[in-house]
């Protein structure tokens, strides 16, 4: 009974996901909620203060952020970076082997103190002892085999800063998601980037992104068709046959 209970409390569960876009399109995922406001809202460490004469905060070669030459690159807290992702791989492998053997052993007594001789007389008519023992063998196998893979993924996002570790290394979070009638698409990515790699127009390639992660999905009436229900998951993953 009680087992029966978390069965039930289960498939509750996994069905939480899908009765949101039941008869409406699927609901968005609220920005106030996401990792990447909080580190616009809370308050990173304080930034230095630059002691500006009032020539030089009229001049265009001021080295603040704001100024019209300064560095807009996203560095600290919050600030907010656009990652490039350009996927376009293709890899190809092919092996094949081929093995042949054969043999043949052939036995024969022509002379051991006469006794062949005597044994012919005693064996049926059309027999001989002259070859006792012939074996003949062979053997060959051969196997093929082929992996074809093609991958090509573009897109942009915006992804914000989400902390600064103590070695200088930003880690960070984007998420973007795309509602089409009663399918929503969701792009994920997170990772470690350095900030001597974002470029001038604040953009760095997810090439340059350590541990990167890159999620491209989607939820909606569409994806539920095309997944199989959570009661056949569980059978797939439990029987052994």
């Amino acid at each position: 009974m009680h087992m029966t209970w978390k069965l039930a409390a289960l498939v509750l569960v996994a069905a939480c996901g899908r009765t949101d876009h039941i008869g409406k399109p699927p609901s968005f995922t609220p920005a106030q909620e996401a990792p990447e406001a909080r580190a616009m809202t809370e308050p990173g460490l304080p930034d230095v203060v630059v002691d500006l004469r009032p020539v030089d905060a009229a001049s265009l070669w001021s080295p603040s952020r704001a100024s019209l030459l300064g560095d807009r690159r996203a560095v600290v807290r919050g600030d907010i970076l656009t990652v490039v992702i350009e996927i376009d791989e293709r890899a190809e492998i092919s092996n094949s082997s081929d093995r042949s053997r054969s043999g043949s052993e052939n036995l024969s007594v022509p002379g051991l103190f006469g006794l062949p001789q005597r044994l012919d007389t005693k064996l049926p008519e059309g027999a001989s002892s002259d070859e006792l023992v012939g074996l003949t063998s062979q053997s060959s196998s051969s196997g093929d085999g082929s992996v074809k893979r093609n991958e090509k993924l573009e897109l942009r996002i915006a992804a914000t800063v989400l902390d600064v570790l103590p070695n200088g290394v930003l880690s960070i979070s984007g998420s973007q998601e795309l509602r089409v009638n009663f399918e929503l698409r969701e792009l994920l990515v997170t990772g470690f980037v350095r900030p001597e790699d974002v470029s001038r127009q604040n953009e760095i390639t997810y090439d340059k992104i350590a541990s990167a992660r890159v999620s491209y999905g989607g939820r909606g009436q569409i994806t539920d068709v095309q997944q199989p229900r959570i009661g056949q998951q569980v059978l797939d993953a439990v029987l052994p046959f």
